[in-house]
């Protein structure tokens, strides 16, 4: 198993500090996530249908009906290499560690983000985040369009991870989905704070999309994930309200951690990505304060998610500050 964010149970062990007593800044998850309104008790007694209002609430939130959802756009990932027939898979580096350990089986090249472009004709399958996770490399949507073309006229696909693309979604790519060659995967994990509910969507041509169903097969949404999704996904006003705290919180952790003279970080509204020679020593030291950041070792650096509230900020603050001191 590879390592993610969140694991704040085993910090809390390490470093013998109170579970309750943490400030968990692994993760990227929005802090402030939607308010998760009572689940009807026929979600938990029944198996869940189709036709429920999910799909439909999901394809006006994306602007297409060509989905799937499915149990997080992790069980997506897994799934795909099965799926497509692809040899060459090109994905550049750094950026979420499951799309390269997905396609390990293949003859899997890595690439940074801006040698793309150069290398896209010798690849039959690449995968792009976007924005990557860590970093928030973003690629312009002309360039991604273009990308698709080029490899679907040589039976090629691009899959475009959009886990964190909700704060600004005019930078998707879900209303193109209808081109060949082109997958998307999104998420409510990340912009409405839904992890535990694992809930996700595939985008892509109708084949794809029924040979992943196939493959997944039945009730890959529990009933109360899609009553929640399916709440969440129609709730325009908290959408709305939400993207503009995001982008005034993400320019506040950005100027904090610039700040205290730490480097330029780059990023999302969600995260925060700080790349430094002292990461493994800063995130050891704040992890002493009870903070936890995520750690990466290629490229040494840092990535840093969102206090929730005031306190949390103070807290934060406080502890940058002392990290400039020996």
């Amino acid at each position: 198993m590879l390592e993610h964010g969140g694991r704040l149970r085993e910090a809390a062990q390490r470093y013998r500090i109170a579970l309750g007593d943490w400030l968990d800044l692994s993760t990227g998850i929005n802090p402030t996530g939607y308010p998760v309104p009572p689940v009807p008790l026929q979600a938990w007694l029944r198996l869940p249908e189709d036709g429920d209002g999910l799909e439909a609430a999901a394809a006006r939130y994306y602007g297409t009906d060509r989905l799937l959802p499915v149990a997080g756009t992790q069980a997506a990932i897994l799934a795909l290499p099965a799926c497509l027939d692809a040899r060459r898979v090109l994905v550049p580096e750094p950026t979420y560690v499951e799309h390269p350990h997905a396609w390990r089986e293949r003859e899997l090249r890595r690439c940074h983000h801006d040698e793309i472009d150069a290398q896209l004709d010798d690849a039959d399958l690449v995968v792009v985040a976007h924005p990557d996770n860590p970093t928030g490399t973003r690629h312009p949507r002309p360039v991604l369009l273009d990308w698709a073309h080029r490899l679907a006229r040589r039976g090629g696909w691009l899959i475009v991870d959009e886990a964190f693309i909700d704060p600004t979604p005019t930078d998707s790519l879900t209303d193109a989905t209808g081109i060949p060659g082109l997958i998307v995967l999104r998420s409510l994990g990340k912009f409405f704070g839904l992890a535990g509910a694992r809930v996700g969507f595939v985008f892509g041509p109708e084949a794809l999309l029924a040979a992943l169903r196939e493959r997944l097969g039945p009730w890959t949404l529990g009933g109360p994930a899609r009553h929640v999704a399916r709440i969440a996904l129609a709730d325009q006003a908290w959408q709305e309200a939400m993207r503009a705290r995001l982008a005034h919180d993400g320019a506040r952790l950005a100027a904090l951690l610039e700040a205290y003279g730490l480097g330029k970080p780059t990023g999302t509204p969600l995260f925060q990505w700080l790349p430094t020679p002292r990461a493994a020593e800063f995130q050891d030291r704040l992890a002493r304060q009870g903070i936890l950041v995520r750690r990466f070792d290629q490229p040494s650096s840092l990535r840093f998610g969102l206090p929730a509230e005031e306190a949390a900020w103070r807290r934060l603050d406080a502890a940058l500050a002392g990290l400039q001191e020996p």
